[in-house]
């Protein structure tokens, strides 16, 4: 019986999702898939500048398995980058609570698993995937606004009541 993957909490919502060389059809270019937890390691580690220790705390999970998906995750974009391929990021096995207590819409609940390994109508597609247009929703007021390209809604305050928005 295979160990479950043990699920990482995950503090940011990625604004564009997919990376490839320029000038070369995408029909033409192999794709490397970097999950949202190893983008998280990534962020982690070299934008925040935690240490493993501290980064893995606040993921939820122990330093060895930091160590290992960090370490997974930049294989993957050395991988892309020398051998010229494409970078979609998406699934993983996650939990992405929001900051009020919530979690936004299509990223599962905070008692059970992030839309993980690709699978089903979570993060990174279905009716839920973000995109040019769509609605940020204040999960305490109701207020709507327009979402904003390239600035997640999990990321942007309610003009009215300065809570978190959602995805709607």
């Amino acid at each position: 019986m295979v160990r479950p993957r043990k699920i990482k909490f995950v503090d940011f919502e990625p604004g564009v999702t997919y990376f490839k060389p320029r000038a070369v059809p995408l029909n033409e270019l192999e794709e490397v898939e970097l999950t949202i937890d190893e983008l998280e390691t990534m962020r982690l580690a070299n934008i925040e500048n935690l240490s493993q220790e501290e980064a893995a705390k606040k993921m939820g999970v122990h330093q060895s398995t930091f160590q290992r998906t960090l370490t997974r995750a930049r294989e993957k974009v050395t991988d892309a980058l020398v051998n010229g391929k494409a970078i979609k990021i998406h699934g993983g096995d996650y939990k992405m609570p929001g900051k009020d207590g919530t979690v936004p819409i299509g990223q599962g609940s905070i008692a059970g698993r992030g839309r993980g390994r690709g699978a089903g109508l979570g993060l990174m597609g279905g009716q839920f995937a973000a995109g040019p247009g769509g609605i940020c929703v204040c999960p305490k007021c109701g207020h709507e606004q327009p979402h904003i390209r390239g600035q997640p809604c999990v990321q942007t305050r309610c003009e009215k009541c300065s809570s978190l928005m959602t995805r709607k």
